[in-house]
């Protein structure tokens, strides 16, 4: 069995985030999110992984390299222009073969991994699998009418109108069917060729589509939103550590995990949190659930339920907090006189100041 990994997106949602970064690599618990699904993907015992890349194929690369970081053989694909799920799997045809795979997408986050799935799918081998799970707002996403003896009946691409609560997570099983599927549809008016249009013509074809509701933890990170959550699910499960250097003066509460080269002084950190390698940490409050990247300065600061970038410093700052910093930020008081705001934004920026 093999993987099909979709990392070619343009993350117009994370912006400005992504105007410099793949969505894929912004990090969880400063640990980039396309990771998890690479050793989900291991764990299941998959080891021939395509990963579909695009406009950030060059980052993407030397992020997972040869894929040996996690015990598996990557090769990658090119996708010219975002055209689809479905056009991915067209074109990683020749990678594919006729092996049965999974095809993960990039930016999703599956608390517990695949391996059961994917065990459950090599014993019985449906033409096509799909994950769903139950949401309070189905009509931001592809949604699956089940019949009373929980087979798909119909799927639908962010309907109007939901038939059901129940979301397409990003994780998808095929058998080598979905091949004449991908082929035998038309583009959406989005212009995109659907994977729910290829899946729906396997249920009209009378293939053997099937279901699996999670009731664990999923999120598609493709927001701010869901990307804090995320790396709060994340911090729940952290290991404390003190690898790095952390003074008298200050208190640790709770799961803290301080890595290599940090140094921590005259501060307050309420776990859980991660403080990065060669971050300094200087009298200053470090809130629950904080992911702070390796080589940042917060000094005579308070953050929480944030996630800060490598190479950030956060300086005589009043309490920041659900705030998501990229790399290199610099955040300073403004100047008492005049009383007003600088900023220099770039595209799609979100700011909130408060009075």
């Amino acid at each position: 069995m093999k993987a099909l990994v979709l990392s070619g997106g343009a993350g117009t949602r994370l912006r400005p985030i992504t105007h410099t970064s793949a969505k894929q690599l912004v990090p969880v618990a400063n640990k980039p999110v396309l990771f998890y699904g690479l050793e989900s993907i291991a764990e299941a015992g998959i080891t021939e992984v395509g990963v579909i890349v695009g406009d950030t194929a060059a980052e993407i690369k030397e992020a997972i390299g040869d894929g040996s970081q996690f015990g598996i053989n990557v090769t990658y694909l090119q996708q010219d222009a975002p055209l689809g799920l479905a056009h991915a799997v067209l074109i990683a045809r020749d990678f594919l073969g006729d092996d049965d795979f999974v095809m993960y997408l990039g930016d999703n986050f599956i608390v517990g991994g695949i391996a059961g799935l994917v065990d459950g799918f090599r014993a019985e081998r449906p033409d096509a699998q799909i994950l769903l799970t139950k949401v309070p707002n189905p009509t931001s996403f592809g949604v699956a009418e089940l019949d009373g003896t929980g087979r798909v009946v119909a799927l639908e691409e962010k309907p109007e109108k939901p038939k059901s609560d129940l979301a397409l997570v990003g994780v998808y099983l095929f058998t080598s069917a979905v091949h004449e599927a991908v082929r035998a549809i038309e583009p959406s008016w989005r212009g995109e060729l659907e994977i729910t249009h290829a899946i729906q013509w396997l249920i009209d074809q009378r293939r053997d589509v099937r279901s699996t509701t999670i009731s664990g933890y999923w999120k598609d990170t493709g927001n701010v939103t869901d990307m804090l959550e995320v790396n709060r699910s994340v911090l729940e499960t952290v290991e404390p550590c003190r690898d790095g250097s952390v003074d008298e003066a200050t208190e640790i509460i709770g799961r803290v995990r301080v890595e290599a080269g940090a140094r921590v002084t005259g501060s307050r950190i309420v776990g859980p949190a991660i403080i990065g390698a060669d971050t300094v940490i200087h009298d200053a409050y470090i809130g629950p659930f904080t992911s702070i990247s390796e080589g940042c300065r917060i000094e005579d600061s308070e953050i929480e339920y944030s996630i800060v970038l490598r190479g950030s410093s956060i300086t005589g700052v009043r309490r920041v907090q659900a705030s998501l910093i990229g790399r290199d930020v610099e955040i300073t008081p403004a100047p008492r006189t005049p009383s007003a705001h600088r900023l220099v934004l770039g595209d799609h920026s979100k700011v909130q100041i408060s009075s």
